[in-house]
């Protein structure tokens, strides 16, 4: 499991710049008005070779006056106690406050490690307003600023040096499939789960919530290995009002980063719902294989009004994202569709490690080209020069083209289109990147557009590279394979 990394503080000291920060781009949005961010957001990130999950929080008032700052300081607490490493956040400019205290009381009672980020120490003249934070009685205070980047260096290494052990990923169990069931309360995945496993393992029940932890079941069929996850019910933030199943619900949403391929279980009765399709959006997002089961079909049949063709049309309307996923019918109460879900999970979990050799996609790329022109910016002509697989799970492509600028919405849903049309990849989502080639006198990349050193004669390590990693530069590979744009 990912070690958990909380940012907590009292309003308006920077939690979500920070958390911009060390993601890399902006999740969170930023105001200098209190109380913009509410709910835990929760992220994966990492540092150097650590990932773990990064939490946004809302302000944490010590005494609210106010529902919504009670609130805050609610999703606050939970979430410094579901956290393996705290980002305690103060504010240089302000000063240490009697919030700031009160924060600091409940950190330390909660006897998790902690690190005191001071922030707006824009410059080294700033540094010495940290030295009233160490009054606060925490261990680690460093003086940071999350909008200039500066001492980010110093607050990551002392917050992974306070990693537990074992915190780092798991490790994978070779030929194992990780498979994660999620979806809304009382929609069946306890049952489902007992019928996958042959046992009553999981305590059912139709009360909501039944089901709290995360729990690891593993078996085998047919020589291949499975671990299935099963997960707490997600509801509609606004429902969730039980300091456990907060928790439980962080632990289900978490559950998406270490698997392979979820299930999301819809209840065929009602239909896909907005929250089935927030968590849809949520496996697509994260990038993880997809498989729709629409679970009480035994009892939507014995209903006039809901058939196969009413619920295909409102799986087109409320989840469009998710059209890529395989739809299954089933009844975990009396079996039926069950024996083809793991066989269909095998099916998917294939497309999700699938690679396609640099060639297949060249001679592919021209073809999709040649089929459908992709149009110009500002009169000039949009040509897509080369085409390579730079990862799988999920299969991640980078497209080098002249300008990436001119490189419209509705033409890559084409080319994600025509990729599955020619190579299956059915229920895992495609990501397809847009690279300008190099220019004569530009430092050679990577494909990622990382800059290649090379090391020495002998050496080896990690930064390695071989000339298949190499960007395309004028004379290289690109100009060999032919542009698919074709001339200008």
């Amino acid at each position: 499991m990912l070690p958990i990394v909380a940012i907590v503080g009292r309003p308006n000291v920077g939690k979500s710049t920070l958390f911009n920060r060390l993601l890399g781009e902006k999740r969170a949005l930023v105001h200098d008005r209190p109380g913009v961010t509410r709910d835990r957001n929760y992220h994966p990130a990492a540092w150097l070779h650590h990932e773990f999950m990064l939490v946004d929080t809302g302000g944490f008032e010590p005494e609210p006056d106010d529902k919504l700052f009670a609130s805050m300081r609610d999703q606050s607490e939970t979430a410094i106690n579901e956290a393996d490493v705290v980002i305690f956040l103060v504010d240089a400019q302000s000063g240490r406050t009697p919030a700031d205290e009160a924060t600091a009381r409940i950190v330390r009672q909660s006897g998790k490690p902690v690190v005191v980020a001071v922030n707006k120490c824009d410059d080294a003249m700033h540094d010495d307003l940290a030295a009233e934070f160490w009054s606060l009685g925490l261990d680690e205070v460093l003086p940071v600023s999350a909008e200039h980047g500066r001492g980010l260096w110093e607050l990551m290494s002392a917050v992974v040096s306070r990693f537990p052990e074992g915190a780092s990923p798991e490790v994978e169990v070779e030929g194992e499939i990780r498979i994660a069931v999620l979806g809304r309360p009382n929609v069946g995945k306890s049952t489902l789960m007992n019928r996958l496993l042959g046992e009553e393992r999981h305590i059912v029940h139709d009360m909501p919530g039944t089901t709290v932890d995360a729990t690891d079941s593993i078996m085998e069929l047919r020589g291949q290995r499975y671990r299935l996850v099963d997960t707490a019910g997600v509801r509609r933030r606004a429902r969730v009002d039980d300091a456990v199943e907060q928790l439980a619900v962080g632990a289900a949403l978490r559950t998406i980063e270490r698997c392979h391929v979820v299930f999301v279980v819809l209840d065929g009765v009602e239909g896909p719902t907005e929250q089935d399709a927030r968590l849809t959006g949520l496996v697509v997002e994260r990038g993880r294989a997809l498989v729709v089961l629409v679970n009480k079909w035994d009892a939507v049949r014995e209903t006039e009004d809901r058939n196969i063709t009413v619920l295909e049309d409102e799986f087109s309307r409320k989840l469009p994202h998710a059209n890529f996923a395989p739809v299954l019918y089933i009844s975990a109460l009396t079996g039926k569709g069950c024996t083809r879900i793991l066989e269909l999970a095998l099916e998917v979990f294939g497309a999700f490690n699938t690679r396609v050799s640099t060639a297949r996609l060249n001679d592919f790329l021209r073809a999709a080209v040649a089929a459908h022109s992709p149009p110009q910016m500002h009169n000039h002509p949009i040509r897509y020069q080369y085409m390579t697989q730079v990862r799988v799970r999920p299969p991640t492509f980078c497209v080098f083209v002249n300008n990436p600028e001119g490189v419209v919405e509705h033409y890559d849903r084409f080319l994600k289109n025509r990729l599955r049309e020619e190579f299956g990849f059915v229920g895992t989502p495609l990501k397809v990147e847009y690279r300008r080639r190099r220019r004569l006198g530009e430092a050679r990349t990577d494909v990622m557009g990382e800059p290649i050193v090379p090391l020495e004669p002998g050496e080896e390590g990690e930064d390695a590279w071989t000339p298949d990693q190499l960007a395309p530069d004028e004379a290289g590979e690109a100009g060999e394979a032919g542009e698919a744009g074709g001339e200008e």
